[in-house]
């Protein structure tokens, strides 16, 4: 049995601008023991490789590696010294994964709990040893998942990381690996705020919670016409734990009717929903309605995550 390191982004946030994808609390997982490498997923082998089913990426943040065989999508935190060993079996799994490299905020904060930009670099260049080419060339990767909620002003001690900023995060990223799509998880119209088309960044992204936004098909359009717009890619996804009109886990026929209409727009190149809990996708109805889902995902037609 091989071990698999996962760890979530630490971001908790409850500004006005916030994507609410944890609500007030941090996951239990994103503490300095976490960071250490402390919490392990089992993975056991599969028996056989399986291989991408086609459609877009569907799945959820901190998806254990063996559940990349139910669903073929996912975004993980995944440390250098695990990498490649992990990416291998979300492979074999028939899975692809956002990819977040830098961990948790507080590795890249200064003093004062500003967003650094030399220290996210560091936190970077830990994986300039490890050759993961190969993942990013056959798609294995959907993107670079660079920050949490750069917009919200909570996260940064009141002052949010910039558009500008988050281009020259994306330049630094494609100089090291120059086909992989780098993604920030913030609204397209943040992304908005910046002259021109962006070069170098490829994804927004727009995670639907209903209370926040009552009518989901104005949601969609509006993200998707502001993405577009921008050149760039959509990720989308439900805000499954707390997303729901009253603010709570979202029920089975909340998802099929959200994750529908989320659908409905061939625009988005992933579906990845906050976030993978046991407890909750063990439940038969709702896994029943995320299997619906899974299915209207891998019957799209294929798209990289890339901007134009």
């Amino acid at each position: 049995m091989a071990l698999g390191l996962m760890a979530a982004i630490g971001a908790a946030c409850d500004g006005s601008n916030s994507l609410e994808p944890l609500g007030t609390n941090r996951p239990e997982d994103a503490t300095p023991a976490a960071e250490a490498g402390i919490q392990v997923v089992p993975i056991d082998g599969p028996s056989m490789s399986t291989s991408y089913a086609g459609g877009i990426p569907f799945g959820t943040f901190r998806q254990p590696t063996p559940e990349f065989s139910r669903y073929n999508g996912g975004m993980r935190t995944i440390y250098p010294q695990f990498l490649l060993k992990e990416l291998a079996a979300i492979k074999a799994r028939g899975g692809k994964v956002a990819l977040m490299m830098v961990g948790p905020e507080w590795n890249y904060k200064d003093a004062d709990g500003h967003f650094s930009l030399t220290k996210w670099k560091a936190r970077m260049d830990r994986f300039k040893g490890v050759n993961f080419s190969s993942y990013i060339n056959d798609g294995t990767i959907i993107g670079h998942y660079m920050i949490d909620e750069p917009q919200d002003a909570f996260n940064w001690n009141g002052r949010p990381v910039s558009p500008q900023v988050l281009e020259e995060m994306a330049q630094y990223s494609k100089s090291r690996w120059p086909n992989m799509p780098t993604i920030v998880r913030t609204w397209p119209d943040y992304l908005d705020n910046f002259s021109g088309n962006y070069r170098y960044l490829d994804a927004a992204w727009a995670q639907y919670a209903a209370k926040r936004f009552p009518n989901i098909n104005e949601f969609m359009n509006e993200n998707v016409n502001k993405a577009r717009n921008k050149g760039l890619a959509l990720i989308v996804g439900l805000n499954l734990i707390d997303g729901s009109p009253t603010k709570g886990q979202m029920s089975a026929s909340q998802i099929r009717q959200y994750g529908e209409a989320l659908l409905s727009s061939s625009y988005p190149c992933a579906f990845l929903s906050w976030q993978y809990r046991d407890s909750y996708l063990s439940n038969s109805s709702i896994r029943d309605a995320m299997g619906d889902l899974s299915r209207m995902a891998k019957n799209r037609g294929s798209k990289s995550c890339r901007g134009n």
